[in-house]
């Protein structure tokens, strides 16, 4: 990533902070709780994750039952939260890999042993797992500097020009690892998010409203039309 756009990255944190505040702790679930949970976040609400979640432990309260269950056991047990049928197979693949990686599934401190590159390495290889998944197990689990990229993230860096226009989300996110230093990674992480789902919005985003507006190229462009 070239100079220029590491200083336009750290004004970008700068005003974002500045906008939004501190965000809110981390979690701080055990790293297996954190890799479900973020599981079930794809494609839908916090809410109806959060849901689901809750309707997981319920019925499973131990994750070796979750592993041992049946698909449709765990679909029936997560349907709240959407996409039950795709959901539930992954989390029991998951579950059952780590198991046999000799994971203690159901320790509190889990997978908290292993130093970065281990853990990385272990999760992107869980089948139904990626970069994204694997970051915010160590962010939010386990306070390590790996920054995630979801859909909210991924569409305000492009649009700010702080990845390239074609990256994809794991593109943008080894480029985002690369730059932005470890002190700033959750603040950041969680303004772009926050901005992606109020401002920076995917249809008709509210550029008037934007504390980014003078440094988005995007912007220019519109109103010179």
């Amino acid at each position: 990533m070239p100079p220029s756009t590491r200083r336009r990255l750290r004004r970008v944190a700068r005003r974002l902070a500045r906008a939004y505040g501190v965000p809110p702790a981390p979690r701080h679930l055990p790293p297996v709780d954190e890799l479900v949970l973020t599981i079930l976040s794809q494609n839908t609400s916090d809410t109806n994750r959060d849901r689901a979640y809750a309707d997981l432990r319920r019925a499973y309260p131990r994750w070796e039952q979750v592993a041992g269950a049946t698909p449709g056991g765990i679909a029936k047990a997560i349907r709240r939260g959407g996409l039950a049928p795709t959901k539930a197979p992954r989390i029991r693949a998951a579950l059952r890999s780590l198991r046999r990686s000799g994971v203690a599934l159901d320790h509190p401190r889990a997978l908290a042993d292993k130093e970065d590159a281990e853990l990385w390495d272990l999760l992107v290889g869980l089948p139904g797992v990626g970069p994204k998944t694997a970051a915010c197990v160590l962010l939010f689990s386990l306070d390590r500097p790996h920054f995630p990229v979801d859909t909210h993230v991924h569409r305000v860096a492009v649009r700010l020009g702080l990845v390239a226009e074609r990256a994809g989300a794991v593109a943008a996110q080894a480029a985002l690892q690369e730059a932005v230093p470890p002190e700033d990674v959750y603040r950041l992480h969680m303004g772009l998010i926050r901005h992606g789902r109020e401002v920076c919005v995917a249809r008709r985003p509210f550029c008037s409203e934007c504390v980014l507006a003078d440094l988005c190229p995007r912007v220019g462009v519109r109103e010179s039309r």
